[in-house]
């Protein structure tokens, strides 16, 4: 029996009512650091050690409501998840003004940035300003995100699950379809500086 008879199994036992009750394990205990404790790592001193790892730099982007434009914001933090099912992850700041738009699509394509183009990436991290104007892109296949040209590679998305970690939001998103793009090279950041 393959994975799948195997979840359709448990399914059917479960419907069944032959199933033990299970106790759900107890929450842990999630606190804030108060005012008069130290924060075990200094925020600067974070950023300067982790700016040490390189990363690629990617433009989320999602189509916009009817009339609206398209919601897109730079992004470094995205990394592949799973291949069975094919999800990916994005993780992006609670107070991101472009979040909303994204998450009330419900769906985005991750735009793997080439490396001539640190200046859209710079664009894309501009918050308030029209990020579209003068941007080649066309729709993703089955999202309708926008697909930048140029880009190395896309990765067209549903909003499969969002999960809160810290100051960021951890959004996974289930691969609908990908391709590569016309890129060569990546976009690297690499201690506060592009690649």
């Amino acid at each position: 029996m393959g994975q799948a008879g195997t979840a359709e199994a448990a399914v059917r036992y479960l419907r069944s009512g032959k199933a033990l009750a299970v106790e759900a394990l107890p929450r842990p205990e999630l606190r804030c650091v108060r005012e008069d404790e130290r924060a075990p790592v200094d925020p600067a001193e974070f950023r300067r050690v982790l700016g040490n790892f390189a990363t690629g730099v990617t433009v989320v982007t999602a189509p916009g409501a009817p009339g609206e434009a398209p919601a897109g914001f730079a992004c470094q933090s995205f990394s592949s998840l799973s291949l069975d099912p094919p999800l990916v992850a994005f993780m992006v700041g609670r107070t991101s003004t472009t979040w909303p738009r994204i998450a009330r699509a419900g769906v985005f394509c991750v735009n793997v940035l080439s490396a001539d183009q640190d200046a859209l990436c710079r664009a894309f991290a501009v918050s308030g300003a029209d990020k579209f104007a003068g941007v080649p892109h066309d729709p993703a296949p089955a999202s309708g995100s926008p697909r930048l040209a140029g880009s190395l590679a896309w990765i067209d998305c549903t909003i499969h699950a969002v999960h809160t970690g810290g100051d960021h939001l951890i959004v996974v998103g289930r691969v609908d379809a990908l391709g590569t793009g016309s890129g060569e090279a990546p976009l690297l950041f690499h201690r506060g500086r592009f690649l």
